[in-house]
């Protein structure tokens, strides 16, 4: 019950990551990387082949 207590108010200790003068918080890293994949992806993977033509 504390941690939904402590989520609505917004008292829930957050984790950073930080490399010389670059921070960041973990949540925003998680998705930029899942972003980055995804693009990476997209550009990898083929297009589904359509209809062939004559």
């Amino acid at each position: 019950m504390h941690a939904l207590l402590a989520s609505v108010t917004g008292d829930v200790p957050t984790i950073y990551l930080g490399w010389g003068a670059f921070t960041i918080q973990l949540g925003n890293f998680i998705v930029i990387a899942v972003m980055v994949v995804l693009f990476v992806l997209a550009l990898v993977l083929p297009f589904p082949a359509g209809r062939k033509r004559k």
